[in-house]
């Protein structure tokens, strides 16, 4: 069988070369790139076919440029979110477990609620929920921010007559966040799924995350179980090229 040949252009082959140098640490944040010259003798393009691939790259966020000085790899690594940290109800009225988290990190979190209301849910969520083709659900949308800057867009979705009467159909936030509530219901999350896949944003995805023309997202379908059924359903988006997600298991026997 003859072997596939790269269809892209040449500065996107090029940008995916230093981009996977990057993401792999073999060239560490800070660490200044060759010299157009230098980088048009290695891979045998022009001047042009260089700018392009290092516009590319600023773009995303991999590369920054120092005016008289050069361009450098961007000074801080890939942000590892590890899902399992969002998972416990706050407890008593803290904030947000994103909250929470980002300040363990030195940064600021913050929440931007656009919008609650009842809908049929995507046709896996009603499976998931084992609603009839009339079965309802209230999503709510949000929108997640790390130091001023969207990071997130997250569709939750909870069964409708789990939700009626509760401050899940409310548009405000929710005091001590969803799974506190649940926990209140006699839900308390005990055990999630994630189904992780990559693609290409949507228009309103590419829109609220402020995502480059080529970046693909990181989509996550979590389901979320609370005594013995699921509770929570999220559709989670972010971009790929700047996160990543970390999974850790003790798998240690007694």
């Amino acid at each position: 069988m003859a072997r596939k040949r790269d269809p892209r252009p040449r500065h996107q082959q090029i940008a995916a070369e230093i981009r996977a140098l990057i993401m792999s640490g073999d060239m560490p944040p800070g660490q200044r790139l060759p010299t157009t010259a230098q980088l048009m003798e290695r891979y045998q393009v022009t001047s042009q076919t260089v700018q392009r691939t290092l516009g590319v790259l600023k773009e995303e966020g991999f590369l920054v440029g120092r005016a008289g000085v050069g361009v450098f790899v961007r000074g801080e690594a890939p942000l590892a979110i590890q899902p399992a940290a969002y998972m416990p109800p706050a407890d008593g009225q803290d904030p947000y477990r994103w909250m929470t988290e980002a300040e363990r990190r030195s940064q600021q979190g913050a929440v931007d609620l656009l919008s609650v209301e009842e809908v049929r849910p995507p046709q896996r969520i009603a499976e998931f929920f084992e609603l009839g083709e009339d079965g309802r659900a209230v999503r709510r949308r949000q929108l997640l921010l790390l130091d001023g800057e969207p990071v997130e867009l997250a569709d939750v979705f909870f069964p409708a007559e789990l939700a009626h009467g509760t401050a899940l159909t409310e548009n405000k936030r929710i005091r001590g966040g969803a799974p506190k509530l649940l926990a209140d219901l006699g839900y308390p999350p005990d055990e999630w799924v994630d189904r992780v896949s990559t693609r290409l944003p949507t228009s309103e995805e590419l829109k609220l995350l402020e995502l480059p023309d080529d970046a693909p997202v990181l989509r996550t379908l979590r389901v979320v179980y609370g005594a013995g059924r699921p509770v929570q359903a999220e559709v989670l988006i972010k971009g790929g090229h700047l996160y990543e997600l970390m999974y850790q298991q003790d798998i240690r026997r007694p």
